[in-house]
């Protein structure tokens, strides 16, 4: 029984220590039809992007859109699409490229998603339902902050509801990714954060 506990002390911890960090910044919930995602949003190693979520979230943007893209073994994806494949303007200048900041695309984190320029993330963010670096972190030996996806926070409680978003039937025919669109709508209710003291 000694040994178990001597063997569990070192991950007891690490995940205390690890909640500790985590206790240091700022927290966003996205409440879905299909529960509560809590992220920890990085705003020392991405402050312009945690900047452009959080603004997003406080104004309401994201409220009442949808999880449009399911790509299973790879990303959840949300921002400003509708459950009826409309979009939300955003009104946010794009924002510079921060994905030299450290953090990898890892199982569990968020990094915002772009078009081919590298300062064009608005508002639509994913979730890695997997170790994706190889894809998403920067490319070796390019300048800084000129490819790779921008990681800005990462999931703190709620992996199992994004799983559950992960294993839904696809194939609903709206948005920008008809295909990879859940049949069953995943609605974003309301994103809150909530700033540290």
């Amino acid at each position: 029984m000694k040994r178990v506990l001597l063997l569990l002390a070192p991950v007891l911890w690490l995940a205390q220590a690890a909640m500790a960090e985590d206790a240091g910044l700022p927290q966003a919930q996205i409440a879905t039809s299909l529960g509560t995602i809590t992220i920890a949003l990085d705003r020392a190693r991405a402050p312009a992007t945690v900047d452009n979520f959080v603004r997003y979230a406080k104004g309401g943007h994201f409220d009442g859109t949808a999880v449009y893209r399911v790509v299973p073994g790879f990303v959840i994806q949300a921002g400003s699409i509708k459950a009826d494949g409309s979009a939300k303007e955003t009104y946010l200048r794009p924002i510079p490229l921060e994905s030299a900041n450290g953090l990898k695309n890892v199982r569990g984190s968020v990094a915002m998603a772009r078009s081919d320029e590298p300062a064009s993330a608005t508002a639509e963010f994913f979730i890695n339902l997997a170790n994706n670096g190889a894809g998403l972190d920067p490319k070796p030996g390019a300048a800084p902050n000129t490819t790779g996806y921008a990681v800005f926070g990462h999931v703190t409680q709620g992996m199992d509801v994004v799983d559950k978003i992960a294993a839904i039937k696809l194939g609903g025919g709206k948005g920008p990714f008809p295909d990879a669109a859940p049949k069953t709508p995943v609605v974003i209710v309301k994103v809150t954060v909530s700033e540290t003291p």
